[in-house]
């Protein structure tokens, strides 16, 4: 079990799942659940996808390198860095192929209604970082554009070999992600690998350094994986469905996966496998509350918490 969620003084909602903590040469540290149950990575595959494109040649600045393994809250600065990013490659936001959509963030859903907005577009979609830098990977490589989403294209053929490889599993046969992207597949154990030797590999220190340096750009202010990646030395990606990975610089990765999907419940878990791992700062762990332990509301009150209930098994 990762969580619990209290209501007036009674449990209302279990919720399971499973974590996974690996060092970067392969080994198990620590886990809890079922982490060789499969599940897709989601935007948790972000940052190797970013590493990938890097590879091949789009020249992405650290703020750019962030907004690649982004999932973001369509704040104006995402919208202006995405928008950049394009104009670098010598295309637009009709080249995307994530599909249009309103920001993550209320805030500016709401502000952008208020000057007169009625449609969603491409580039205000939270995948839209990621597909700018496909794009200008692409560009970089002579590659064609307007299929880059294609499983065959040789883009998406150099990520499933790259984290295949990464990993040591397989990450087929893929899905077709909510932005239209592949999906690859993943279980808990591999996805702690992945973000051990996000941690420590030289060939993906950028990609680590940029994450970590930039938060608030890689998700939103508020969010689990940005906070803590303000609070601790690490790097942090959330993945639809309740996924979370965290990279503790040059030491771990641990993953967790709540198998109701809720993004809260995964928060909650990693909190507490974290502070099981390492030695939280007084002022990291008042930093990490709002997430560790989650209100919940009656009547706009608090009137109970989620509740972490991680029991790691040290191997």
């Amino acid at each position: 079990m990762l969580a619990v969620k209290t209501r007036s003084g009674l449990v209302e909602t279990t919720h399971d799942g499973a974590v996974a903590v690996v060092t970067p040469d392969g080994q198990l540290i620590a886990r809890t659940g079922d982490i060789d149950r499969p599940f897709y990575l989601r935007s948790a595959a972000k940052p190797f996808q970013a590493a990938v494109a890097q590879g091949m040649g789009a020249r992405l600045g650290p703020v750019e390198l962030a907004m690649a393994a982004a999932s973001h809250d369509g704040q104006p600065v995402h919208v202006a860095v995405v928008g950049s990013m394009l104009a670098a490659a010598g295309v637009d936001a009709s080249s995307l192929r994530c599909p249009p959509a309103w920001p993550l963030s209320a805030v500016s859903a709401r502000r952008l209604a208020a000057a007169g907005h009625i449609h969603a577009r491409r580039e205000w979609h939270n995948c839209s970082g990621k597909h700018a830098s496909w794009l200008r990977a692409c560009v970089a490589s002579d590659l064609p554009i307007a299929n880059y989403l294609a499983p065959g294209h040789p883009l998406q053929q150099a990520i499933a070999t790259y984290v295949t490889e990464l990993g040591e599993s397989r990450v087929g046969p893929v899905g077709v992600d909510g932005c239209g992207a592949p999906v690859l597949r993943t279980s808990t154990r591999v996805m702690a690998l992945l973000y051990a030797r996000l941690a420590a590999s030289s060939d993906l220190r950028e990609v680590f350094d940029a994450m970590h340096r930039y938060p608030a750009l890689v998700s939103g202010s508020g969010n689990g994986d940005a906070e803590l990646a303000i609070a601790l030395d690490v790097a942090a990606k959330r993945g639809a469905g309740g996924c979370l990975g965290v990279a503790v610089d040059t030491r771990l990765g641990v993953a967790v996966k709540s198998w109701d999907g809720i993004q809260a419940v995964a928060d909650v878990a990693m909190v507490a496998a974290l502070s099981a791992l390492i030695d939280l700062p007084a002022v990291a762990a008042d930093r990490l509350t709002p997430i560790a332990r989650p209100p919940v509301l009656g009547g706009g009150e608090p009137v109970g918490e989620i509740s972490p209930r991680v029991e790691l098994e040290w191997q």
